[in-house]
């Protein structure tokens, strides 16, 4: 049976309060669409940089207005809601991005703190490093919901497959890839990444992107995605925030992973430099 989810291509925000706005009209119209499931992208509680260092509006868990503001929107209306990642108050100045997982009486059924940092340089003046401000989390999180069971990751992780892959392993059959990609990168390696992931996982791929300024400096690219397990696009995002509508249905992924076993077919092997000289 399909389900009807949707991906909120949010804008980044300079406070908590521009962004809970945004998120909960994009949530309201979703909800009147007959999604289910809602999902925002990376930083979506507010981002601002300050050269290459991420400095966006944090608190702790329990005292985060926009996290609370979703809890609340979840309970009301009874959706689920993966809040794709907020800056979540950590020790010595720093923070943690985090993402969360409501249930729909707005109670958090998992929480998952980004592993891969973004720290690169695209050019002399475009330079990125998240691990300035950002403490690393340190483990993978995947959670069974009413949709199916998802797997835990944001942004940049989409460059590591290997995270992907033990979470489908584990029996992920959703993918979710809650990202600010920037402009210049999403415009070369944001559709192909994505659909990479859902291709040799047997997966979909649930993958909303915020889109325009970051307050300070950069761009998101926007092109919000859902991708299906045999990596065809099911829907996408323009570059202008919306509500990105997909219906998504599980025996999709059952029939990738039966048709192409491949993640039942790892092999255990070695590595070494080859010898030249070698004659066969």
């Amino acid at each position: 049976m399909a389900t009807t989810v949707a991906a909120l291509q949010t804008s980044p925000q300079a406070t908590m309060s521009a962004a809970l706005d945004e998120t909960l009209t994009l949530a309201a119209e979703a909800v009147a669409a007959g999604a289910v499931f809602l999902g925002t992208p990376e930083y979506c509680g507010g981002l601002v940089s300050d050269g290459p260092k991420l400095i966006p509006p944090h608190a702790h868990e329990d005292e985060h207005a926009y996290l609370n503001g979703l809890k609340r929107f979840a309970a009301d209306n009874g959706v689920w809601f993966l809040v794709g990642s907020v800056a979540i108050t950590a020790s010595e100045g720093r923070i943690y991005n985090r993402g969360f997982l409501l249930d729909n009486t707005g109670r958090v059924r998992s929480r998952y703190s980004k592993i891969h940092m973004f720290d690169i340089q695209l050019s002399q003046a475009d330079v990125y490093r998240e691990s300035a401000s950002v403490t690393a989390g340190s483990e993978a999180v995947w959670m069974d919901t009413p949709v199916g069971r998802i797997g835990h990751t944001i942004c940049y992780d989409l460059r590591f497959p290997h995270l992907y892959r033990e979470l489908a392993q584990a029996g992920a059959q959703i993918l979710a890839v809650p990202a600010a990609f920037t402009r210049k990168t999403g415009a070369v390696h944001w559709h192909v990444l994505n659909r990479a992931r859902a291709i040799e996982n047997g997966a979909y791929v649930f993958a909303p992107c915020a889109v325009g300024a970051v307050p300070g400096g950069g761009e998101a690219y926007g092109h919000s995605l859902v991708v299906d397990p045999w990596g065809a696009i099911v829907a996408e995002g323009g570059e202008q925030p919306g509500v990105v509508l997909a219906q998504l249905d599980l025996a999709r992924s059952d029939d990738a992973r039966k048709n192409i076993p491949a993640l039942a077919h790892d092999c255990a092997f070695s590595i070494s430099a080859g010898d030249a000289t070698a004659v066969t």
